[in-house]
């Protein structure tokens, strides 16, 4: 009887989350990335991924997007089942990624990389427009006319964010989105996530910055060998310094 009661707890968990890992195994070929992974981010959450080089993050958010499909184990999105499910379905279903490396359209103005991607969310909604995008970044809307592949490198990862943003998202992953910025740029990337955190979106979020992700983010989870070795809130975090230097190297 206790073990049906924690089997049907995880299993509400799962329905009420935005996305869930259950015991999810990950190979690149013969290679075991992820090792019987399971967390939720909650509905609105904003959930940290933390870890090394090579610890499985970036595997992780292409796993929620459907672009590698684990071998064993089940992830669930706002409650429906969709292990294996094409990363188009997943675009449509309420997820979008902004991924390491960006991947605008280099030969597309600012307007036209926006435009391209809008799209309602999951229920109808229009609450992210052209307008709201540039709004939230005014150096697009100063730059609006430009080719992608004229934009400086922070000024092209902002357009990937309003991308993402334009497709209506109930949830965001991003993957290093301050990685290689410079300073003042990596700075607006940060204030745009906290204020994306503030309308609703749930996000799960990859960098390497731990003290800026403390600050913004309402969970935490770090991850070794593909395993998760944490799964708690910032003070719980910072209260192991330990542990800190250890697996994050602070």
């Amino acid at each position: 009887m206790a073990e049906t009661g924690i089997a049907e707890k995880v299993e509400a968990r799962a329905a009420e989350a935005a996305l869930s890992f259950q015991d999810v195994h990950t190979y690149y070929g013969a290679s075991h990335i992820l090792r019987g992974l399971s967390f939720t981010v909650g509905r609105g959450e904003c959930v940290s991924l933390m870890g090394r080089n090579g610890m499985g993050k970036s595997t992780t958010l292409r796993t929620a997007m459907g672009l590698v499909a684990p071998k064993r184990g089940m992830v669930m999105q706002f409650g429906e089942p969709a292990t294996g499910r094409p990363s188009y379905k997943s675009a449509t279903s309420g997820l979008a990624f902004v991924p390491e490396g960006r991947g605008i359209f280099p030969n597309l103005t600012v307007r036209e990389n926006l435009i391209v991607a809008a799209r309602p969310g999951r229920d109808g909604r229009v609450d992210w427009t052209l307008e709201r995008v540039l709004e939230l970044f005014p150096r697009l809307a100063e730059r609006i006319d430009n080719w992608g592949n004229n934009l400086s490198g922070g000024e092209q990862q902002m357009l990937t964010i309003g991308r993402a943003l334009m497709t209506n998202p109930d949830l965001l992953l991003l993957d290093e989105a301050t990685e290689g910025l410079a300073p003042l740029i990596r700075e607006e990337i940060w204030r745009v996530l906290g204020e994306i955190k503030g309308t609703g979106i749930a996000c799960l979020v990859v960098d390497k910055n731990v003290k800026r992700l403390v600050e913004i983010c309402d969970r935490h989870l770090v991850l070794v060998k593909g395993e998760l070795v944490f799964n708690g809130d910032g003070e719980q975090l910072m209260a192991d310094p330990d542990f800190l230097h250890r697996h994050l190297g602070v």
